[in-house]
């Protein structure tokens, strides 16, 4: 079924813009791709006929464009979902998701995301902040697995958004990586924004947000290194992005990794190992640690050393 569209008719004020142009200043929600691909499959007129991308408006024009309707997700129902608790107190709770689970739902993820399993294990979150984030300050990749902290009160929720705005939470991640870094240890200083040409991609960009990654090299392979990242800022995809960035691209990884993988895997090999933050009421540093999961332990031991 092709996505609905809703036709949006106005008269174009001024001239001198491309018409491309013009539609994305107009549709600030639409990307400069997605305006051109609507251009391209006939979903804009001007004057009655197909507009084209290059067209230079010159003002006065009856314009029409059928933009398409995001569809939006209805509010997450509990479901009775088992859930790894890694820590607990009266105001946060630290979970061990599981590689495969979708941290927040969205269209084509309605149910079975850990928003869901959370709202069953804890229905009093409900209660404060959106429903569709239940007390969840922080995310994970669906294949990403590891410590995702949960704030089960509204006081604990607001402590730890500002904790993560003043980047005084430290995450700790386990990686596989494709190939050997030359040293030991690093930094990755690199703006990250969306992909020009591929939207529902990340890439390193040159007007991206500030993006920093430390690692340090556990153990070689003939052709792997097992890492420890770092992660100093909390952009989307950010190691993928940055371990790509530096020609070792985590191994599994089908969006950012080598297109011919070496090793066959289900999910890329990243794992949340460890959070530390304070605790919302008392300011006691917690630190909450997950271990690597069996899967991912099984790959390291027939790696050859």
């Amino acid at each position: 079924m092709s996505d609905p569209f809703e036709p949006v008719e106005f008269v174009a004020e001024t001239g001198g813009e491309r018409l491309d142009k013009m539609l994305a200043a107009r549709f600030a929600d639409l990307s400069r791709s997605q305006i051109q691909t609507l251009i391209r499959d006939g979903q804009v007129m001007v004057n009655g006929r197909p507009g084209k991308a290059s067209y230079r408006v010159e003002g006065g024009e009856q314009v029409l464009v059928n933009v398409p309707v995001v569809e939006v997700a209805p509010a997450p129902r509990p479901e009775a979902i088992p859930l790894d608790v890694l820590y607990e107190d009266e105001s946060v709770a630290v979970i061990n998701k599981p590689a495969g689970m979708v941290v927040h739902p969205a269209v084509g993820h309605a149910g079975g995301t850990l928003v869901n399993g959370v709202l069953a294990r804890w229905p009093e979150i409900a209660a404060f902040g959106e429903v569709d984030r239940a007390g969840i300050v922080h995310r994970l990749d669906k294949e990403t697995s590891g410590v995702i902290v949960i704030a089960k009160t509204l006081t604990a929720l607001e402590n730890l958004r500002q904790q993560f705005k003043d980047r005084a939470i430290s995450k700790r991640y386990i990686a596989l990586v494709d190939g050997v870094p030359e040293t030991s240890e690093g930094v990755i200083d690199a703006p990250i924004g969306r992909d020009t040409a591929q939207r529902k991609r990340m890439s390193v960009v040159r007007d991206g947000r500030e993006s920093m990654t430390e690692f340090r090299v556990l153990e070689t392979f003939n052709d792997y290194a097992l890492i420890e990242a770092f992660p100093k800022t909390g952009r989307t995809h950010q190691i993928r992005v940055h371990m790509a960035f530096v020609d070792h691209p985590v191994v599994g990884d089908t969006v950012y990794g080598r297109r011919k993988q070496g090793l066959k895997m289900k999910r890329h090999f990243l794992h949340a190992a460890s959070i530390t933050f304070a605790q919302p009421d008392t300011g006691e540093p917690i630190t909450v640690e997950a271990p690597l999961p069996t899967s991912l332990q099984a790959v390291l031991d027939r790696l050859p050393r």
